[in-house]
Parts: structure tokens; C-alpha cells; sequence
């Protein structure tokens, strides 16, 4: 399934993370990977301290070097894992490479951060996610029982064809390892997001409207071979959605991008990076 992959490095625990959750697929599923550090210079600072740019670009290559042999030796690779040092504005380099080595998955670290910190050091995830050229896996925490296998995947539904498409990529990791799947689909409260009045027969209509969604989800799942279960509940998304992560005890969240702009980033968009800040196992984003 993922067989190409780019893993952004950068030395970081939540990078390592995503190392540890990539060479845990390779080692049980197969594929290779490539890890990525990008060394961004900015060029009136080292016009002034030429000295420090050759420093960093061999720390770096130590850094990713080291990490490469490390995982190698451990995971007895030969090469399944390369390693790749590159001059340029972070989520440039991993596109441009996942672009150029045509790679099915992209997987990177994040912290989680909230705020100013968000605005300085989230910004890599979220443009990586929005320029992605195939699927970006987001992991904050490294898993030492993780096996490479995951075992309860929670599908955030909508019925648009993205998450038709997150669908058709979580039935393939189920059918791959018998995991169990669990489709969701939550209402939303458009009068918390607007000024806006739901009536009784307005929510019915809802409420009917997804149970049709959740029904096609389940006639789409089983066209490809996989039984899931179905939920629908009403209110803020990332909360729902983080609620029934932990009630199921997922070990991976799947959600599809619509890689809208403007406004319609803002709201749907913000649900990606609402669930990044909150939830506590990886994140699929299928492109």
C-alpha cells in the first residue's frame, strides 16, 4: 500500500516518532523510505557568518546519518532506509522530494503546539498537508508497543468524494491487518458557527441525511470486502471526533483534505489541525 515513503526529520521527538511508525510498517508490510532533513538558511545571516552555514549542513548530515544507521541496525534494513540532506524552506524540501522519488506517503512529526508557538512551529505540518502531492501521516508520540499494525481505525465521513476516497484507503489498511473500522459522521451545530436557527424538522432532515451517508458508507466498504461500523452524533467535530477515538481506542485516525482555501480552509481545514493539536494516536490524511 505505502511503498514509497518520505519521512521529514528533524532530530526532534515527534520526528523520531514518525521514524519509529515508519519503519515499523516496513518492517512488517514492506516498501522503503527516505529520510528528509531540510537545512534552512537564511542567506543576510550567514552572508555575515559564512562559517556557520557548513556547520550546520554537517550537523545535520551526522544527525541524519547517525539516525539512519541506528534504525537500519535495528530493524536489520538493508537498504529500506535512505537518508537525504537538502538547502530550503522545510514543507518546500518534502514535497519536492516526495514529488521527484514519486512517494505514496509523506510521514512527519508534529508538536502539537497551540498559539504563538502554533504559528512558528505547526506551520511545516500544515503546509506540508496542504501542498501534498500523495497522503501525509502525522504522529506526535512515539508508540513502543506498536507492531506496525493497527488494529482500530476511526474514519472521519462525510459523503464527499475526499472522504470517499479516506474510505477506499481505510478499507485497504483493513483488509491488510483485519482491523476494525468504525466510520463517523457528525452533525454539526451551524448555529454555534453562525447565526443561524435549527428548527425540529430541520434536524430530522439532518439526522436522516446522514443516516443515507453512513448507509453508502457501509454498501462502499463492503464492495471492498470490509465490514464497519457506523456511528452519528451532533456538535463540535474535533471533540467528536477525539471522544470516539478514545472510546474505540483507535490507533489511527483517517480524514480526508478538501485542500480548500480562504475562508473554507478556515473552517474545514481548521478540523485537521484542531485534531493534530488534540488527539493522542496518528493521523491519516488522505490527499
Amino acid at each position: 500500500m505505502y511503498e514509497n515513503i518520505v519521512v521529514a526529520f528533524d532530530d526532534s521527538e515527534c520526528s523520531r516518532a514518525a521514524l519509529l511508525e515508519v519503519a515499523h510498517w516496513i518492517k512488517r508490510h514492506g516498501g522503503k523510505a527516505i529520510l528528509v532533513c531540510a537545512v534552512f538558511f537564511d542567506e543576510e545571516e550567514f552572508a555575515m557568518a559564512p562559517g556557520h552555514r557548513e556547520k550546520r549542513l554537517e550537523l545535520a548530515k551526522k544527525m541524519c546519518y547517525q539516525t539512519q544507521e541506528k534504525f537500519s541496525s535495528e530493524f536489520g534494513f538493508e537498504g529500506e532506509l535512505e537518508a537525504m540532506i537538502s538547502e530550503g524552506e522545510p514543507h518546500e524540501v518534502v514535497v519536492k522530494i516526495a514529488e521527484a522519488r514519486n512517494a505514496n506517503l509523506i510521514a512527519m512529526g508534529t508538536h502539537g503546539r497551540k498559539g504563538i508557538k502554533k504559528l512558528f512551529m505547526g506551520s511545516v505540518t500544515s503546509r506540508v498537508v496542504a501542498s501534498s502531492p500523495c497522503d501525509v501521516m502525522i504522529v506526535k508520540h512515539p508508540r513502543k508497543d506498536y507492531t506496525g499494525v493497527y488494529k482500530s481505525i476511526l474514519l472521519s465521513f462525510d459523503g464527499s468524494e475526499f472522504s470517499i476516497k479516506a474510505l477506499g484507503k481505510a478499507c485497504e489498511l483493513s483488509r491488510i491487518d483485519s482491523s476494525a473500522m468504525t466510520a463517523l459522521h457528525v452533525i454539526p451545530h451551524y448555529e454555534e458557527m453562525i447565526e443561524f436557527f435549527t428548527t425540529s424538522g430541520m434536524k430530522e432532515r439532518q439526522l436522516l441525511h446522514a443516516e443515507k451517508l453512513m448507509e453508502n458508507a457501509k454498501e462502499l466498504a463492503l464492495k471492498q470486502g470490509v465490514e464497519i461500523s457506523t456511528e452519528i452524533t451532533d456538535g463540535n467535530e474535533t471533540e467528536n471526533i477525539i471522544r470516539a477515538a478514545n472510546k474505540l481506542k483507535s490507533d489511527l485516525i483517517i480524514r480526508g483534505t478538501h485542500k480548500w482555501t480562504g475562508v473554507n480552509k478556515a473552517i474545514i481545514g481548521s478540523v485537521i489541525e484542531s485534531l493534530v493539536i488534540n488527539a493522542t494516536c496518528p493521523i491519516l490524511v488522505v490527499q
